[in-house]
C-alpha cells in the first residue's frame, strides 16, 4: 500500500510524469499550471481565487516534500513540477478574462523569474524540504503578477493594444 501511495505522490508531483520530460522540465510540466490558472480564474471572487491557491500551495508543501524523499533528488529534484502547476495561477490574479497575449506574458514571466531566480526568489529557495521547493515558485509568480499588471497599464497608458486591448 505504501508503494501505491508513494507512487501516486510522485505521479502528482511530476505534473503526471511531465516532469519528466527532459530538457526543460519545469517548463514543459508546468504547462498543467495553465488549465490550472483557467479552472481558478472561473471563480467568482478573488478570494475564493486566493483560498483555492492557499489550499493547492499548503498542499504542495506536503506533496513535493515527500515525492522529494521519494525520488531522492536532493533538496528540489528537477522532476517535480507540482510547485510550477500550482504556483503559475498566482501570476493571472486580477486578471478576468484574458486575452492570448495575456496568456503567453504571464507564462513567459513566470518562466523567466523561476528560471533566473533573481532575488528574493533565490534566498527564499533555501527554505527545508517542501516550503523551499513551492516558495520560490511562489514569488516567481508573485513578481510575474506584478510585471504583468505593469506591463498592461503600460500597454494602456501607450494605448498599444497589445495586451489591454481585448481586456
Amino acid at each position: 500500500m505504501r508503494d501505491l501511495k508513494n507512487a501516486v505522490v510522485v505521479w502528482l508531483a511530476t505534473g503526471f510524469g511531465l516532469g519528466r520530460v527532459s530538457p526543460a522540465p519545469g517548463t514543459v510540466g508546468g504547462l498543467w499550471g495553465l488549465p490550472l490558472a483557467w479552472a481558478i480564474g472561473c471563480l467568482p471572487t478573488t478570494v475564493a481565487q486566493v483560498l483555492v491557491l492557499a489550499v493547492l500551495g499548503c498542499g504542495g508543501v506536503a506533496l513535493c516534500a515527500r515525492a522529494a524523499r521519494v525520488l531522492g533528488g536532493g533538496a528540489d529534484p528537477q522532476a517535480i513540477v507540482w510547485d510550477e502547476i500550482a504556483a503559475l495561477p498566482i501570476a493571472y490574479l486580477g486578471f478576468g478574462e484574458k486575452n492570448m497575449a495575456i496568456w503567453v506574458v504571464g507564462w513567459l514571466g513566470f518562466r523567466v523569474f523561476d528560471i533566473t531566480k533573481p532575488w528574493p526568489i533565490r534566498h527564499v529557495e533555501r527554505l527545508p524540504g517542501g516550503w523551499g521547493i513551492m516558495a520560490d515558485d511562489w514569488v516567481a509568480a508573485v513578481l510575474a503578477c506584478g510585471t504583468l499588471h505593469g506591463l498592461v497599464w503600460l500597454d494602456s497608458v501607450w494605448q498599444l493594444g497589445w495586451l489591454s486591448g481585448a481586456l
